[in-house]
């Protein structure tokens, strides 16, 4: 079974079988308790519980957070809670308490400190109405544990089990794991079910709704039941406390062992004839009837006793101790080891397992009448009365027997093996003489040096104070900031907001002190010169006004300083008084449980100018947005209905800048300011990705809607409420408007709020579900035919297509046919079908996509669906090479295969086998289809029927590019269409070519689905920017319109240009709107034509790249679309566009490059500029390698031609490729060859088979010499034999550089070219700065990095000041990461299988460590990341890839060239995170060791025989590093 060597482990494993929900207390999130990382073990390992259906919740709340709170939802739901804790929290949860004491929750408590603990936490809330529960030895806390859950749940009543787990007794001790099945019989399961049928209404926390529990007994036996007069068994054998046998020999008998006695009760019959039962609240006879019957189930099962009291010693023993708190163990072994002549050696212990109620009649019982005297010793640091609570306990039990011992009180201190000794001959020196010491302290009262848990603000919510920090810098003032040093004030009370409210007050006070006396020094003659006094009395007049008062600061303490007098120097020895501070309160989010009695209403009340940040990390999920006491943000309603208060609701993850505006304006106004601000987390440790997804969530769905509100705002002319969340604009504003009802509604009904957001998606979602099914069943009324229901789940298309086909199939023979996702179908209807059909792909690992997984986790949990009369069919569509390993072929069409099996076990009829489609088939997934097909319509009786009409062929991109009109389809239609944020399918492919992607958040797309919400539709818009170089009021432009139009977020994209992403459709004409008047354009930055030609951006030599630069602006323009769409489109006003439309005029569009049909694929140019290879010159369709002649000019290109990243997983019929050399040309035909080889792929490219359509297999296909004399004979000319040249990198040079014209360019490092602010590094500010010093050129690099260039020597200072100031000068990270990169894939990539921008930093920080060790923190390793094998951040060419294949899964290549020039090859396939530090820490170990002279990593590993060198992409497949195995 195992063993346990823990009370932590034995105590966490009890509660885990035996709750629903486990709160599991920690210190700080980062460190662990006694118990959390065995709880958290038994999540991760998926343990069931014995109560609960399902895997028992592990909620983990920091001792800060009033943790206890978290037990009122769950108990009121009907399950069983516990609570996993050290004892530091007891004292402030008492108004808790007292309250959850009439539940059956159990709070196992480990008494702190460890090493001393200080039972006063549990004597303070002894009277709270729990009962109470000890353990001292390990065994004994397994047992207790178990007893305490089941005493809970038999009661009704709340448990506290505590213990010491320091103590002696646990020491290198191990017990075996326990029982389950005697857990399960203890624990009474029908009592666990009873309880969970109960359901609470309750919602208030502290008002005493009377609440008590109760049980149920027979009328006819009364309502009090039977409690047995405790016996004394005198003879009875047990061990010692200690649980060691005593060897010691009493003196009187000449050989015997410890005898013992226990307090024993029987327990009351039960009432076994059917009456009428009635209730009573449960009383102390019922607790301990129940305890009895409990332990005398676990005697029967293990031979262990308990009871409530327990003797152990001599049966003639005089003198006894009764320990409370301290090492029990410790006093055992003592007494059972001394020599039999010393005077405590027959001395017997009496301890307790039940400690309230407090049974005193069973105590006296239970001693041998030969007793005299009893020390009770009693471990309280905090003795608040004269008498100790153990001995006042003890005086009333024994007081009323004729003979009652002397009871003698003493105060422990810290004891241990050591002290023992000298500790008993104290308590019997004392005990024995005639009149004995009352409360004589023993020991050391202040125990060992204990390292506490410094209290520290949790790292990610040190976030805000980031913010706070580089908003105010030196006027910041925090006044209970952690950490801070107050003298004679320890860290925990100094960090309170009541404390740090009391100080500002007294600042408050002491600066105002401070002005008096600078109007009074500015009337004196104190000082030695004039010039203080006019400078003094400017200040006293604006000492209030924070910009005013802090402008004339400095200029006053330079003026007395200067003057050195000493009226000056007292002054100046407050200083920082001349500054008027920014005052903030960091506020607990357990502020908004009680806010009548916390900092806020303090706050609020006092009118007084303090700003409070009050920061929310609880997650959102269903359970916290259904929970009214979880939804701490109403403290801003609260606020608000104050009247005097700014109140703020924000997010640093949700919107930067509007936290940046909330906390300037919380500054500027004049009385409290509220910011409320959400920073997820479950544990310390979580992600910032984590952190991001779950603020999304929240702030999307309104659960955290991010607002400002400023009451006096119509004394401004503006809105007092600004709503900042874009998503929920309209419905909040209707919300609004029904302010003054709701408001009245909610104080009437304080549930109403938490179900208001918390139901609606749930009942929507039913709603929309019920009529879509309905809709499909009025359509189909009349008509003949047996009816098919067609279901499918899909995430590509496919699955969905398909389906569409076999239901118009089926309608065409007859069939009544519906059609609709599996997630959209009201699956109570399931089992009333006659015939349902259901086609499902495969995502992930053998998972099923998006919108069928509800339908699937519906129908896999289900016990009481009925299928008996239902036929049914399903195909699945899936690929059974996309998992090569064998432990990994089980996912091949999992969830078809899965959804066969579970519909057949629910007793449905399978009408055929379980059709498989594999697209390693000859015609992919369509061959196993068209097997499959016939056997349905066979089972259905209509497969002979006549006259089946000819079905359409299905659109394809090229039908939908014809029927454009020249790119304008219906797009203006749909940017008008208000109903909904997206546009339809041919219109998504049109604005490619117009520069724009239609989107959607995948961080939302559960939720909103949930929702009954449409998922988040938005644009990404990508710049045209030839050779990426922007001038600095351009890049003040895109960064303005990222701010007002999009996410607030910049993506520099692989093709050197902006990126913006989040922008909504209202929102999208405008932001092409504002990239024109920067002078920018998106036309043709994506689509099937020539995409944004990229360049070198090689800061060394100015004047050969100005040369360049303009030839890639030349074939640029050269090969632009010649459609007028883009311009009547986005660009025409609407007066102009208004009096088109009337004038009825045609547009006579032409392309005399592309043609109505445009290209068959993407085309892509670059140029590169030896020695650098900064722009991946051979994975272009057409890369121009820059020759410079012997005069330093530009002399002409060599050209290469039929590169190319993209490829499909598993289809080895597409792959990577590099330019072939087609030859050199001189400058001036640069342009016309790129159209030349552009027009012969517009005439040969595939436009059948997209996945075969890039010029790389037009190349390929045709032969390399029959391409290039084609383009030759189009062209009228021959390429040259190609000019010599080098490349040394592609990799950018970080840091500043010295052009040779003397102008300076420093290159910033992006990561993965993302440009935001984060509280840690506020860089997108940063830049803004620099651009408005109107400084140079900005260019933007095709590894997604930034140069500011052409900077004077003059401006150099002034810029690097800048720099330095907003940290943009840091270029001190390791080579592996300086030469990463990555796409953005999650959360706005719709083909994304796998994050990567968001987690790429995250693998090389786990990689960092292992480079130090190495050595290697400098040298360069090419790695980079996509989240599909699309290859936008061309991975291919990597000397370390990884490309996703599944959520948290990659494919791994291998020996990509360090120039760029060498394609790599599949080393690993589907490996996640654990896989891939594996594999990398040893190669980059053996590579540090054994690497040649110069020799890079990509070029190592071939050498070593890890891969072989891929020399072309047709032989990319061929070799790989791992060979797939066969079968399933």
């Amino acid at each position: 079974m195992g063993a346990i060597k823990t009370a932590g482990e034995a105590v966490a494993r009890i509660a885990h079988l035996a709750s629903h929900v486990v709160v599991s207390v920690q210190p700080t999130l980062a460190t662990p308790s006694d118990f959390s990382d065995h709880l958290r073990k038994l999540e991760t390992d998926k343990a069931q519980s014995i109560v609960a259906k399902q895997q028992p919740e592990i909620v983990a709340v920091q001792e800060n957070a009033d943790p206890l709170l978290s037990c009122f939802t769950p108990l009121r739901a009907g399950k069983l809670t516990s609570v996993a804790t050290s004892s530091s929290i007891l004292i402030k949860s008492i108004p808790h308490l007292y309250k959850l004491a009439q539940y059956p929750i159990v709070i196992h408590v480990a008494v702190q400190p460890s090493s001393y603990p200080d039972y006063s936490d549990i004597t303070s809330i002894r009277q709270c109405g729990f009962t109470f529960l000890h353990s001292e030895t390990l065994q004994q806390t397994q047992d207790i544990a178990l007893t305490a859950h089941a005493l809970a749940t038999k009661s009704g009543k709340g448990v506290i089990h505590f213990f010491a787990p320091g103590s002696t007794a646990f020491a290198g001790k191990e017990i075996q794991k326990e029982d389950s099945e005697l857990v399960r019989r203890i624990l009474d399961a029908s009592s666990a079910v009873d309880y969970q049928n109960t359901k609470s209404d309750e919602t208030g926390l502290y008002a005493d709704d009377g609440r008590t529990a109760t049980i149920s007994f027979a009328r006819s036996q009364g309502p009090s039941a039977s409690l047995a007069p405790p016996t004394s068994t005198q003879n009875s054998q047990s061990l010692p406390v200690s649980e060691r046998n005593s060897t010691r020999e009493d003196s009187s008998s000449g050989s015997s062992r410890r005898e013992s006695s226990t307090a024993s009760g029987v327990s009351a019959s039960s009432a076994t004839t059917v009456e009428s039962l009635a209730s009573k609240p449960v009383s102390s006879e019922d607790i301990y009837r129940f305890a009895s019957q409990i332990w005398a189930d676990l005697k029967e099962a293990t031979g262990r006793s308990y009871d409530a009291f327990s003797y152990t010693g001599p049966a003639n023993a005089e003198a006894a101790i009764f320990l409370f708190g301290a090492d029990v163990a410790v006093f055992a072994i003592e007494i059972d080891t001394v020599d039999a002549s010393v005077d405590y050696a027959n001395t017997g212990v009496i301890s307790f397992r039940l400690y309230r109620p407090w049974l005193g009649a069973s105590l006296a019982p239970l001693l041998p009448k030969s007793i005299k005297r009893i020390a009770v010793l009693e471990q309280v640091r905090r003795q608040t009365t004269r008498w100790g609570p153990l001995l006042m306990d003890v005086l009333m039990s024994v007081k009323s027997s004729q003979s009652s011992p002397l009871v003698v009180g003493y105060q422990l201190g810290y004891i241990n093996q050591e002290t023992v000794q000298q500790a008993m001959r104290g308590i019997f020196q004392n005990l024995m003489s005639e009149k004995p010491v009352q409360n004589l302290q023993i020991g050391n009262l202040d125990g060992p040096t204990e390292n506490k848990t410094k209290a520290e603000q949790p790292s990610l919510e040190n976030a805000y104070v980031k913010i706070l920090d580089q908003v105010f810098g030196e006027k910041l003032l925090i006044a209970n900031q952690l950490g801070s040093q107050h003298a004679g004030v320890s860290n925990e009370i100094s960090s309170s907001p009541e404390y740090g409210f009391g100080s500002l007050i007294a600042r408050k006070e002491h600066r105002q002190r401070f002005i008096d006396e600078v109007r009074e020094a500015s009337k004196s003659n104190d000082f030695i010169t004039k010039a203080p006094l006019e400078w003094l009395a400017k200040w006293a007049l604006d000492a209030e006004d924070s910009t005013k008062a802090n402008s004339l600061a400095q200029e006053v303490i330079s003026r007395l300083s200067n003057d050195g007098s000493p009226a000056a120097n007292q002054l100046l020895s407050t200083k920082k008084l001349f500054y008027r501070e920014s005052p903030w309160l960091i506020g607990s989010d357990a502020w908004a449980y009680d806010l009548g009695n916390s900092g806020v209403h303090h706050v609020l009340a006092s009118g007084e100018n303090v700003n409070m940040l009050i920061i929310e990390s609880t997650p959102y999920s269903e359970r916290a947005a259904a929970d009214a006491n979880r939804r701490k943000k109403d403290i801003g309603l609260y606020a608000m209905n104050f009247g005097n208060a700014y109140v703020a609701s924000v997010a640093a993850y949700g919107s930067y800048t509007q936290v940046l505006e909330a906390m300037i304006e919380a500054d500027k106004f004049d009385g409290p300011s509220v910011v409320l601000a959400y920073l997820p987390y479950e544990k310390e440790t979580d992600s910032p990705l984590t952190v991001l997804q779950e603020t999304k969530k929240a702030v999307d769905i309104g659960y955290w809607p991010l607002y400002r509100w400023d009451p006096r705002g119509d004394e401004k002319g503006e809105p007092n409420f600004q709503l900042d969340s874009e998503r929920i604009k309209k419905d909040l504003e209707k919300f609004l408007a029904r302010d003054n009802y709701l408001s009245q509604v909610m104080k009437r009904h304080p549930e109403f709020s938490a179900n208001l957001s918390g139901s609606y998606g749930t009942e929507v979602r039913q709603l929309q579900k019920r009529k879509a099914k309905d809709a499909y069943s009025k359509l189909l009324e009349g008509l003949q035919g047996d009816p098919m229901t067609v279901l499918f789940a899909s995430d590509n298309g496919n699955a969905e297509n398909l389906a569409k086909r076999l239901a118009r199939r089926g309608k065409a023979r007859g069939l009544k046919t519906i059609c609709m996702a599996m997630d959209d179908y009201p699956l109570e209807d399931l089992s009333g079908e006659q015939n349902v059909v259901l086609l499902s792909s495969t995502a992930g690992q053998g998972e099923f996509p998006q919108n069928g997984r509800t339908f699937w986790e519906t129908v896999k949990d289900s016990t009481d669906l009925d299928l008996a009369t239902v036929n049914f069919a399903v195909f699945a569509l899936g690929d059974s090479h996309y998992w090569p390993r064998k432990e990994d072929k089980i996912y091949y069409n999992k969830p078809g295969k899965d959804l066969h099996a579970r519909l057949v076990t629910l007793g449905g009829k399978p009408m055929t086998e379980c059709g498989l489609g594999d697209d390693q088939d000859p015609d992919a997934y369509q061959t196993g289809y068209g097997e499959w097909e016939p056997k349905l319509w066979q089972a259905l009786g209509v497969d002979n029927v006549e006259g089946l009409p000819d079905e359409p062929p299905p659109i394809t991109n090229e039908d939908m590019k014809a029927a454009s009109n020249y790119l304008r389809g219906t797009i203006e239609e749909g940017l008008q269409d208000t109903s909904t944020g997206a546009i339809s399918a041919s219109d998504q492919q049109l604005t490619k070519f117009h520069g724009t992607y239609m989107q959607d958040d995948r961080d939302l797309r559960d939720e909103r689905k949930a929702q009954g919400l449409e998922p988040a539709y938005s644009f990404m818009i990508r710049c045209r920017l030839a050779g990426g170089v922007a001038t600095p009021k351009q890049w003040l432009q895109m960064d303005e319109i990222s701010d007002t139009l999009g996410n607030e977020t910049m993506k520099l994209t692989t093709r050197q240009t902006f990126q913006f992403h989040g922008v909504v459709k209202t929102k999208l004409k405008p932001a092409m709107q504002a990239i024109n008047r920067a002078l920018m354009t998106t036309i043709a930055a994506c689509g099937d034509v020539n995409r944004n030609v990229m360049c070198s951006s090689l800061p060394e030599h100015p004047l050969f790249h100005k040369q360049v630069h303009a030839i890639s602006q030349k074939i640029s323009d050269h090969l632009l679309p010649s459609t007028s769409a883009y311009h009547e489109i986005w660009l025409e006003d609407d007066e102009t566009k208004e009096k088109r439309m009337i004038a009825g005029e045609a547009v006579q569009d032409h392309e005399p490059l592309y043609g109505p049909l445009y290209l068959p694929r993407k085309f892509k140019i670059t140029i590169a500029i030896p020695p650098h290879n900064d722009t991946d010159v051979y994975a272009h369709d057409v890369g121009l390698i820059a020759i410079k002649g012997k005069d330093g000019n530009l002399e002409g290109f060599n050209i290469l031609a039929g590169g190319g990243m993209g490829v499909t997983h598993n289809n080895k019929k597409t792959y990577p490729r590099t330019g072939s050399m087609f030859g050199y040309v001189p400058t001036d035909q640069a342009h016309i060859v790129c159209e030349k080889i552009m027009l012969v792929q517009r005439d040969n490219g595939d436009r059948k088979n997209r996945k075969h359509a890039r010029l790389k297999y037009t190349i390929d296909t045709m032969g390399v010499d029959v391409f290039k004399n084609t383009v030759e004979e189009l062209w009228g000319q021959k390429f040259a034999d190609p000019k010599s040249f080098k490349f040394d990198s592609n990799i950018d040079t970080f840091g500043w550089q010295k052009d040779e014209n003397g102008l300076n360019h420093f290159t910033f490092f992006i990561e993965n070219g993302r440009i935001e602010d984060t509280p840690d590094f506020p860089m997108k500010s940063g830049l803004v700065e620099v651009a408005k010093m109107d400084k140079g050129e900005f260019r933007l690099t095709g590894n997604q990095h930034l140069i500011l260039s052409n900077i004077k020597d003059e401006d150099l200072d002034s810029v690097k000041a800048v720099m330095k100031k907003n940290k943009l000068d840091n270029t001190n990270f390791s080579g592996l990461r300086l030469s990463s990169s990555a796409c953005v894939a999650f959360p706005t990539c719709g083909l994304a299988m796998a994050e990567s921008e968001r987690y790429l930093p995250e693998l090389i920080s786990k990689l960092e460590s292992t480079l130090e060790e190495a050595g290697l923190r400098q040298d360069s390793i090419v790695m980079r990341m996509t989240g599909c094998p699309n290859g936008c951040a061309r991975p291919w060419l990597a000397e370390v890839a990884f490309v996703g294949k599944a959520y948290g899964a990659y494919n791994m290549y291998l020996g990509g060239g360090y120039h760029g020039q060498r394609l790599n090859k599949l080393y690993r396939s589907s490996i996640k995170e654990d896989e891939i530090l594996d594999i990398m820490k040893p190669l980059i170990k053996q590579w540090a060791v054994e690497r040649e002279q110069g020799e890079h990593f990509g070029d190592f590993v071939i050498r070593k025989g890890y891969i072989q060198a891929t020399t072309h992409g047709t032989n990319f497949h061929d070799n790989t590093g791992e060979e797939e195995s066969d079968g399933e």
